[in-house]
């Protein structure tokens, strides 16, 4: 990897590095918002439903650390990490295609595994892509307008049903049958998973190794065998603030996977009347789901212009710790009302809180980790959210009943709990010490360079 002084780059440069992200988040989204109602109408129970949700976690668990390991040792004629989004988004999108029109639930659970396994190969060199690219200044920005097309991607993802509902598309069902609202979103997704892909990939010009042979001389036959040495160092290694930063990840990843499994459910279910899917208005109800994601990463979306400015005022901790603060009484606030619209003014704040989760995290890890391992602890930190998530998936069912009393809207309250908590561990974070150590160790491979 080129460990010179990154030059600053321009606006459209950060932009078409960061677009495909759109595409990649547009694939999740429209799993967050319609996978829970979509095995429902195949039959599943709302206690079954986290255990089905597994693919996401482990796929991530085992994917994003190895992906990382690997990219950061690989170089070929297209560039270190742009063969493998690539390569993620095109299978991926094939997953998305089939999803909506499978007959049988064990078909679905089988495509959202795929989908999960292609979408985490993309996403984890994307991440480290925005780090090997981007300068020390530049990257809260960086990640702020990737937080942008996350949030774009997951905003059309998630208003697709209520567009198709808006454009007459039937949201007929029987309680077995999925509806033509949700299908043609995903057949949507297809496209915009595809177009936005090959925008980044044909747009986005990468930074060669300083010595091209060398660096494939030191690797040769050493990318595979040497993943598994990579990560252990990596963990040994790690940063203090990153291990601090674990603990967060675990309270804030175990109850978001709630957020997914359940707000669709809970609309339907408080708003609408309809708590199961043969009832009249669970169609729309859940429909509504999206739109209350679509608010969500709406919020997030505008959060994302001030996240880098107030970085660099108040420090990444407490920035995170705010938005955790605000997230999590958008949960909790929840319990109040059966109005939709209010439901959604709740879902604002959430917003707040998603803005913390998926930028935050990633500037401290760019900031701090060295630059020849951008790629590895990049799939760490994604992996350190794959651990809560299937402790919750393994857990929630246990205590839906009973502790939860059957009801979604009650997982969602504890899913804010748990971000106020997270809140408050997040101010423990250092970065100070450990963001010293990598600027002097950049400067003396600037040093042996000259």
């Amino acid at each position: 990897m080129n460990t010179g002084i990154k030059p600053r780059l321009s606006f459209w440069q950060v932009w078409n590095m960061c677009f495909g992200f759109f595409g990649i988040q547009y694939g999740f989204g429209l799993q967050q918002a319609n996978l829970s109602p979509i095995f429902t109408y195949h039959g599943a129970s709302y206690d079954e439903l986290p255990l089905l949700w597994l693919a996401g976690p482990v796929t991530g668990l085992l994917i994003q650390p190895l992906i990382g390991a690997i990219s950061d040792r690989t170089w070929t004629s297209f560039g270190r990490r742009k063969p493998f989004f690539l390569w993620g988004a095109l299978i991926g999108s094939v997953a998305v295609m089939f999803m909506p029109y499978v007959p049988e639930l064990w078909m679905v659970v089988g495509l959202f595994w795929i989908l999960d396994a292609a979408m985490n190969t993309a996403m984890e060199p994307y991440r480290a892509m925005v780090g090997d690219m981007v300068n020390r200044e530049q990257r809260p920005f960086a990640f702020a307008l990737q937080t942008f097309m996350i949030s774009g991607g997951q905003i059309l993802a998630s208003l697709m049903p209520v567009i198709m509902l808006f454009f007459g598309v039937s949201a007929v069902t029987d309680g077995t049958t999925i509806p033509d609202i949700v299908k043609y979103s995903f057949v949507c997704g297809v496209i915009v998973i595809m177009i936005t892909a090959i925008w980044s990939f044909m747009n986005t010009q990468e930074y060669p190794p300083e010595d091209i042979p060398a660096f494939k001389a030191a690797n040769k036959g050493k990318v595979l065998s040497s993943v598994l040495p990579d990560l252990w160092s990596a963990l040994k290694d790690m940063p203090l603030s990153l291990r601090q930063l674990w603990w967060v990840k675990l309270v804030t990843w175990f109850g978001l996977p709630l957020m997914w499994q359940y707000l669709s459910l809970s609309i339907a279910y408080h708003v609408y009347d309809a708590p199961t899917p043969d009832a009249s208005g669970f169609a729309e109800g859940t429909a509504q789901g999206g739109t209350a994601f679509a608010v969500m990463h709406i919020t997030t979306l505008v959060v994302s212009f001030f996240i880098a400015k107030t970085i660099h005022k108040f420090g990444d901790n407490k920035v995170y710790a705010v938005c955790l603060a605000i997230g999590g009484l958008g949960f909790l606030s929840m319990q109040l009302t059966t109005d939709l619209y209010m439901t959604l003014a709740c879902m604002a704040l959430v917003g707040v809180g998603w803005a913390g989760v998926i930028t935050v995290p990633f500037i401290m890890c760019a900031n701090v980790a060295p630059a020849m391992r951008i790629g590895i602890y990049m799939g760490l930190i994604n992996a350190m959210i794959c651990l809560p998530q299937i402790m919750e998936m393994l857990s929630i069912g246990l205590i839906y009943d009973s502790v939860l009393s059957g009801d979604p809207r009650n997982a969602l309250a504890l899913c804010g709990l748990l971000f106020l908590v997270g809140a408050a561990l997040a101010l423990r974070i250092d970065t100070s010490k450990d963001t010293l150590t990598s600027q002097q160790n950049e400067e003396k491979q600037q040093e042996q360079q000259a």
